[in-house]
């Protein structure tokens, strides 16, 4: 079928999440289908939960990038895939599932997926989403503490320990596989008008 990768990459709290549901309310969700970097953090369960709070989840090694491969490439030939479900509230995969069926475009959104080459080689338009580390650090304590069950001591701790060193390791020089960069992402109303008219752009490209 027809269809594109949108690659969203950036920093934790950039705005990545708000730059991808911008583009499904404008295409609709029959036209979007969205997948979650975070859902494909490898399953743990061999450990105990604190042996799984010590995990550094900010390194490329902490995703199963084969089986998120393998769902782009289904994706891309007209199948549906069950995407696995991380519960960030027990560091570890669910059991659940979520069934994400083909669309024209596919949008995949995440801190580290640029620093993986072979999932750059799939995408079709790579995003950076580059927003000041005050901004991102204090909406991750927000999330975080809000809505995953985390203390504000625990969230200040990974941010030193793990998410600012890997940052700077990682996903700062992936944003040079980007096509195009975006300040503050999903609130920079011009970039985000700019990157619908090149989906649209490029739909009518793949579909000629």
């Amino acid at each position: 079928m027809g269809n594109i990768l949108l690659g969203i990459a950036g920093g934790s709290g950039s705005g990545k999440t708000t730059l991808a549901n911008k583009l499904v309310e404008c295409f609709g969700s029959d036209e979007v289908s969205i997948l979650r970097h975070d859902n494909y953090y490898k399953s743990h369960d061999d450990m105990t939960y604190e042996e799984r709070t010590k995990l550094n989840y900010d390194h490329p090694n902490a995703f199963d990038t084969d089986l998120l491969c393998e769902h782009i490439r289904q994706l891309k030939l007209g199948n549906p895939v069950q995407m696995p479900v991380y519960d960030y509230t027990v560091h570890n995969r669910s059991k659940e599932y979520v069934e994400v069926t083909p669309a024209p475009v596919i949008v995949l959104e995440g801190i580290l997926i640029f620093a993986e080459k072979e999932l750059c080689d799939l995408m079709d338009i790579k995003v950076f989403v580059d927003t000041d580390a005050d901004v991102r650090i204090l909406r991750r304590i927000q999330r975080d503490v809000n809505h995953r069950g985390r203390s504000l001591d625990s969230v200040i701790s990974q941010y030193l320990v793990t998410v600012k060193p890997m940052h700077e390791q990682f996903v700062e020089p992936s944003k040079r596989q980007a096509d195009v960069i975006i300040p503050d992402g999903g609130y920079n109303e011009v970039a985000l008008d700019m990157l619908i008219q090149r989906v649209r752009w490029q739909l009518r490209h793949h579909n000629d």
